[in-house]
């Protein structure tokens, strides 16, 4: 396929490789990351106070609601993150206002309709899923109506926004909203000596706080980039005038919708199988090691439009140096924290949740293990998307979250939770490995193209 960014790039190929882009890129994480530190330290507040009031079984019930949730979200609801960035900045480097507006409303109108779509098929489905994981009438009551923190998946379209826009700041502090909501709401149930039910509605509050709060920083970063375009207006010719927009999306899509599949799988068959008690103890193994895999996340937003940004002005081995570093210097990072959790075991998770929780070390230290992995990987998926190769990364999901999760419950037979640990292991190393080899064929420079 012809890439629109070929010119100049054998020309832009002979330059040094610029640093520039490691430091745009370390520059963006380091706003989503001071977002991200308050938000790590708010959620260990309020986490403490519901796993030593709810136990590991209460605790495990409120996961698996939360999770079916998001995993319903998170499969049918429309990602419009990847389209803006990629083909939004491409018009609005042609000076395409108008463009760019069609784009972001054609998004914006998919993702919202599947959103909806997505809530009212939780809701359908709470009352047949609940019994299998242990909910009790009560709970499949409140699950149905907490269908709609759906809404907190459903907000890649601003986030895109203000990635383009470089407010970074913005996203960094939407980090903080869910947790703030959830501390004010868990000392507010902690209190008044409520359970399960409060907590679960807690829950739902910032949930939906979290999406509706996404949007409107999206529309402060409208305001500046759309050049006086109207919030409304046309939207349905922007897949058909937009070269390989449909298919850009659509595998772009595909590939975050299989990548968040595995860990929103993951508790729920383990609830499934094991019950909510084994759920909970993974939940708070996952919360533990969240200082790494938050990163992975934050790593893939702060370096994709930068990223995007070198091969739109062809300069290939710049893209190739900001990859590779910012994959060593996640590595550099990730290996020390892991070693530490490692070492704290299960004195990290009693005293995060109490004694119900004790006998983790294992599988805390598998799944730290996995996030170190995970993170190194965020920037080469991102490298390859940002040559409009989305359809590697997918691959690479496809077979590491699909292929492999029928390994899941069989591992979770023969070593019980652990199970679940060597499982996302397995996954993430074949995945760096595999995203490793195309990133070093597919980011070569191409042929000089004839005068």
């Amino acid at each position: 396929m012809r890439s629109p960014f070929r010119h100049s790039a054998a020309r832009r190929e002979d330059r040094p490789p610029p640093k520039a882009g490691v430091r745009l890129v370390l520059a963006n994480l380091g706003h989503l990351l001071g977002g991200k530190v308050a938000a790590g330290a708010i959620s260990l507040v309020y986490l403490m106070l519901v796993t030593h009031r709810l136990g590991a079984a209460d605790y495990g019930v409120l996961v698996l609601v939360n999770a079916y949730a998001v995993l319903i979200g998170s499969v049918l609801a429309f990602s419009g993150f990847h389209g803006v960035v990629r083909y939004g900045g491409i018009a609005l480097e042609g000076g395409d206002a108008a463009g760019f507006a069609r784009i972001v409303r054609f998004m914006a109108v998919v993702e919202l309709g599947c959103g909806v779509v997505a809530i009212l098929v939780a809701a359908v489905l709470a009352p047949l899923i609940g019994p299998k994981l242990g909910w009790s009438a009560d709970t499949i009551r409140i699950a149905t109506v907490y269908s709609l923190a759906v809404i907190a998946t459903v907000r890649a379209t601003p986030q895109g926004l203000l990635q383009i826009a470089g407010r970074f700041d913005l996203i960094g502090l939407h980090q903080a909203v869910s947790p703030l909501i959830r501390l004010i709401g868990a000392l507010g149930v902690w209190i008044a000596g409520g359970g399960l039910i409060g907590f679960l509605t807690v829950w739902l509050v910032a949930a939906v706080a979290e999406g509706l709060a996404m949007w409107g920083f999206g529309l402060v970063a409208w305001r500046r980039l759309a050049q006086g375009e109207r919030l409304r207006g046309p939207w349905r010719g922007a897949a058909r005038q937009t070269d390989g927009f449909t298919r850009f999306i659509l595998i772009t899509n595909f590939d975050i919708t299989v990548r968040e599949l595995a860990p929103n799988l993951a508790p729920l068959t383990v609830g499934w199988l094991l019950g909510p008690a084994a759920a909970g103890l993974l939940a708070l193994t996952q919360r533990a090691t969240a200082l790494l895999a938050q990163p992975t996340v934050l790593l893939s937003q702060a370096s994709y439009a930068v990223l995007a940004g070198q091969v739109a002005r062809g300069e290939l081995a710049a893209l190739r140096h900001t990859v590779w570093r910012s994959a060593a210097i996640a590595l550099a990072v990730a290996v020390p924290i892991m070693l530490v959790l490692a070492l704290l075991g299960d004195r990290l998770l009693i005293a995060f949740g109490g004694s119900s929780f004790g006998g983790g070390t294992m599988l805390l230290i598998l799944v730290a293990a996995a996030r170190t992995a995970g993170l190194a990987s965020a920037p080469l998926a991102a490298g390859l998307t940002a040559l409009g190769l989305p359809q590697r990364s997918m691959a690479v999901g496809l077979v590491t979250s699909l292929a492999l999760y029928p390994l899941l419950p069989a591992l979770l037979w023969l070593d019980g939770t652990d199970g679940a640990g060597w499982h996302a292991l397995l996954q993430n190393v074949m995945a760096i490995g595999a995203l490793a080899v195309m990133f070093h064929v597919d980011a070569r420079a191409p042929a000089p193209v004839a005068a």
